[in-house]
């Protein structure tokens, strides 16, 4: 599964020695002349990043000496070196300013004791910082999280919408470790760069909108019509769940929701949900601060939600218009002109268009909205037979098609939803059934970026009727998207626990 979307920027949390004051060097000298000897790089992992006690407890297993006076001298060696010898790295202390006059807390986070941090946050400015923790302060340090969770718990905020600033490997593996994105600032040691984390050749130009800009959360969201609430197939609750669960969805608009769905599904997820009606449904893994439309809206319709992500707040909507006269068997098995086919849209037409006022009279200007369900009609994006007028009339409102923004060629992409299971039409003829795009997740484009969309139908589903044991409980597919969240990343108002 996903983690989770992109948060503001709750704090910056700030590894000491090497990442803002050069001490590292001061650390390895240390060692070296505890050791009598001249460090190499295959020592590295046992030295850089690492609390006093683990080096001394290489250097015993080394030399022969008692731990406890190797971790004294040690200790002694270092605060002499600390004591005379603090460089501030080039641009930390503009960051930390930066950071403050934009209200983003921040901690030192280390695995030095806490008699030398004290020495070091006394030299930086200890007001520079809301919270510091040390080796003294956890049972276990770095590489483990511990630190970086300790310092969320005390600063109240939340690991993914923070930014770890580190030197070291060991500092890395802990911040990762705590859900925290990294900026990895090699001071002795190379690091790559790898996923949720960045490296830089040092602080210098480093701002808060930067780091912000490391928090690269997604949201996915799934269109999904269950089918009678997918009541066709045997035990279809748990499949649904199951379905849902390996699609990593965030957030899922339903249709044909058979009643109680969503407030099934969401009470087996731990999720929030919206029903309206017996048909529509939305469930959330994030919390639902408003609804919107007919809560007692009939089969076809539309009903909407805003979901909050951190201080973010995105409108979802779920829609289901009319399914007859069918456009694509009109075509198929009727042979209706074109000019037919689009008069008879007029009903799934006054539906969008309804849809479509609903959402911009709940949204405004500036909220994102994703409009996704069973439009029951095929894109005129996909097909050139017709000039389909429900998406149209969608994309002219300044809705995108994420599915087709992902997938530009729809023969290569055709994204077909209708229907996995009807090979040929239910009414025995032989006749091969119209396969079409008619599910959609659509987006106003405000903070939202396609990352991907895909089609999902899980298992070899049996054709109809014989259903009842198909691992996917639907006659359609669903669609999931993967929206990356821009816009606004930096907080401005300080956290309220300390």
């Amino acid at each position: 599964m996903s983690p989770h979307p992109r948060l503001p920027l709750q704090a910056v949390l700030f590894d000491m020695d090497g990442t803002l004051v050069d001490t590292e060097r001061l650390w390895w000298e240390a060692v070296e002349h505890v050791a009598g000897r001249a460090l190499t790089e295959a020592d590295q992992p046992e030295v850089l990043g690492r609390p006093v006690e683990h080096t001394a407890a290489w250097l015993g297993t080394a030399m022969g000496r008692p731990v406890a006076d190797l971790a004294v001298a040690l200790h002694r060696e270092f605060a002499d070196r600390v004591r005379s010898g603090i460089v501030p790295r080039p641009g930390a202390l503009d960051l930390l300013d930066a950071l403050a006059a934009a209200g983003v807390p921040t901690a030192l986070v280390t695995a030095s004791p806490r008699t030398v941090a004290d020495t070091v946050l006394a030299a930086l400015g200890a007001h520079r910082f809301e919270v510091s923790v040390t080796a003294d302060d956890t049972e276990r340090t770095k590489p483990a999280p511990d630190p970086y969770l300790a310092a969320c718990r005390a600063l109240g905020v939340d690991p993914a919408a923070c930014v770890a600033v580190e030197d070291t490997a060991t500092g890395v593996a802990s911040a990762e470790a705590a859900g925290c994105a990294v900026l990895a600032v090699p001071s002795l040691a190379p690091i790559d760069a790898a996923p949720r984390r960045t490296v830089r050749s040092s602080l210098v130009g480093v701002t808060p909108q930067r780091l912000a800009g490391l928090l690269t959360y997604e949201l996915r969201v799934m269109t999904w019509n269950l089918w009678l609430g997918g009541t066709k197939v045997d035990d279809h609750r748990s499949k649904q769940i199951k379905a849902i669960l390996e699609t990593g969805a965030d957030v899922v608009g339903l249709q044909e929701a058979g009643g109680a769905a969503a407030r099934e599904l969401a009470e087996a997820l731990g999720w929030h949900h919206h029903r309206a009606g017996e048909n529509l449904g939305i469930i959330s893994r994030h919390p639902i601060t408003a609804r919107f439309g007919d809560p007692d809206v009939g089969f076809y319709g539309a009903a909407g939600v805003r979901i909050a992500i951190g201080r973010r707040h995105i409108d979802i909507w779920t829609a289901h218009l009319d399914a007859y006269p069918y456009g694509p068997y009109e075509l198929t098995f009727g042979g209706l002109p074109a000019a037919d086919v689009i008069a008879h849209e007029e009903r799934r037409l006054a539906g969008m268009r309804d849809t479509l006022r609903r959402i911009a009279e709940t949204a405004g200007d500036s909220v994102p909205v994703v409009l996704v369900g069973d439009f029951n009609c095929p894109s005129h994006l996909d097909r050139t037979d017709v000039p389909w007028p429900v998406t149209q009339a969608a994309e002219e409102a300044g809705l995108r098609d994420s599915y087709r923004e992902a997938h530009p060629d729809p023969a290569e992409h055709p994204g077909r939803t209708w229907s996995p299971i009807h090979v040929e039409h239910e009414d025995g003829s032989g006749r091969p059934e119209p396969q079409d795009r008619i599910d959609y997740v659509l987006h106003n484009g405000r903070g939202l970026r396609v990352l991907a969309s895909t089609t999902c139908v899980s298992g070899s589903p049996q054709p109809w009727p014989d259903v009842t044991g198909n691992d996917w409980p639907s006659d359609h597919a669903a669609v999931i998207t993967t929206f990356a969240l821009d816009g606004p990343a930096v907080r401005t108002v300080r956290a309220q626990a300390r």
